[in-house]
């Protein structure tokens, strides 16, 4: 048995015990052409803001459904309305989906749909997210067509999610949010099973930046380290203790840290340098803390340098907030999956360190995002996200179209908040 028919056997036994029914089932077809779709995006994967054959590929399909997608300003990604146009009574729901990949190699083997392109590869199961969305879409249309569909839905396809601060701020400028009362989102998740999803009232990420570092002096003599700024001693002091003064100066329940990834500088062992460079990462687990990180880097960083007499140039480029899951639409989203699967398809998840940029979205609009499983059920060990050898059960392409069909025609959008 193939390892999307496993978790398809198991989850559809659960199914069998969900304590409601809806219309919206997804077809045998459709499910093999979803699959199908995954696997050619798999193979074919974009960088942020180069998706024109993955747009031009949803834009095709989705016309040939008969809908009306409208590409964004930068020439990828899009947007579509089924069901009618938002007005008063009818918020729009939106679906949404980032489709660009990451510059990493596939390392995958024994797979047909291994990546075609260099060094570039679906990594984080951005094309997971995109079939599902086009699949719950198509469903949907199919439901809208017959009458059955009680609030507008909006799929947005979105691009440069990996690229902070993310393709969300440009989207957005674009309109994708005008009329929408709520929005909905997937991430795959590799620690759970196919046929399940993670949930969590609240926080489920954690904000993420970028920081980079330039430190100057003078130069000059290993053997004269007092007559002029030793930089790399300045770098190192930068490096191990900028970290643990972040972390004093906010609530330690926050989870503001600082990670370097880089650090460069000099050419000789008997020079010292004029020029050194840092960067990293600063992740933080609650928003308001985030909002201060800026200050709180740069003070750190400044007494470090000044102790030195090293001239400091910052660069903090701010990334993305945590994604805050609203109660409401969680919960929405808890009732579709135990409506199409059962209360037992549902897991609680923790909040991860990881950074999305879904959640300049909820910036707007009240929203969710729940971890869609993907890992074979009875598979031991985990292909993490951002590993070249990362790949996902297919079975999850189902489950997250019946989660979106199912939360769409509960209608999510007049639920109060």
């Amino acid at each position: 048995m193939s390892r999307e028919s496993e978790a398809e056997s198991e989850a559809d036994s659960e199914a069998e015990s969900a304590p409601g029914e809806l219309p919206g089932a997804l077809p045998d077809a459709l499910r093999a052409e979803l699959i199908a779709f995954r696997r050619d995006l798999h193979m074919h994967p974009e960088l942020g803001n180069q998706e024109f054959r993955t747009t031009a590929a949803l834009k095709a399909r989705l016309e040939r459904a008969g809908l009306t997608p409208r590409v964004l300003g930068h020439g990828t990604g899009l947007v579509c309305d089924i069901g009618g146009e938002p007005g008063p009574g009818r918020p729009v729901l939106a679906l949404r989906a980032d489709i660009d990949a990451l510059p990493i190699p596939d390392t995958k083997t024994g797979v047909p749909y291994r990546s075609t392109v260099p060094d570039r590869a679906h990594a984080c199961g951005h094309d997971v997210h995109t079939a599902v969305v086009l699949g719950a879409g198509l469903v949907l249309a199919e439901l809208a067509a017959g009458g059955l569909l009680p609030h507008p839905v909006r799929l947005i396809f979105q691009p440069a999610e990996e690229v902070l601060p993310g393709g969300a701020a440009d989207a957005i400028e674009h309109g994708v949010l005008d009329g929408v009362g709520r929005i909905v989102a997937v991430h795959c998740d590799p620690r759970v099973d196919a046929g399940r999803i993670g949930l969590r009232h609240g926080p489920i990420t954690s904000a993420c930046d970028r920081l980079e570092v330039s430190l100057d002096g003078p130069g000059g003599h290993t053997a004269r380290p007092h007559l002029t700024t030793d930089l790399v001693s300045a770098a190192a002091k930068v490096v191990t203790e900028v970290p643990a003064l972040v972390a004093r100066r906010v609530d330690a329940r926050s989870g503001l840290s600082v990670t370097w990834g880089r650090i460069e500088s000099g050419h000789a062992c008997n020079v010292i340098p004029q020029h050194a460079e840092l960067s990293g990462t600063i992740r933080c687990l609650d928003i308001d803390t985030w909002r201060q990180a800026p200050d709180v880097v740069h003070g750190a960083i400044q007494e470090i340098a000044d102790l030195y007499r090293a001239k400091s140039e910052i660069n903090y480029v701010r990334g993305v907030p945590p994604v805050v899951n609203e109660p409401a639409v969680t919960d929405l989203l808890r009732d579709a999956m135990a409506t199409r699967r059962g209360a037992a398809s549902i897991e609680d998840t923790e909040q991860s360190l990881g950074g999305e940029d879904f959640s300049w979205y909820l910036e707007h609009v009240p929203g969710a995002m729940a971890r869609l499983g993907v890992r074979t059920p009875g598979e031991r060990g985990v292909r993490d996200l951002h590993q070249g050898d990362f790949d996902a059960d297919e079975h999850a392409i189902t489950v997250g179209v019946e989660l979106f069909t199912a939360a769409a025609l509960i209608d999510a959008a007049a639920r109060p908040a």
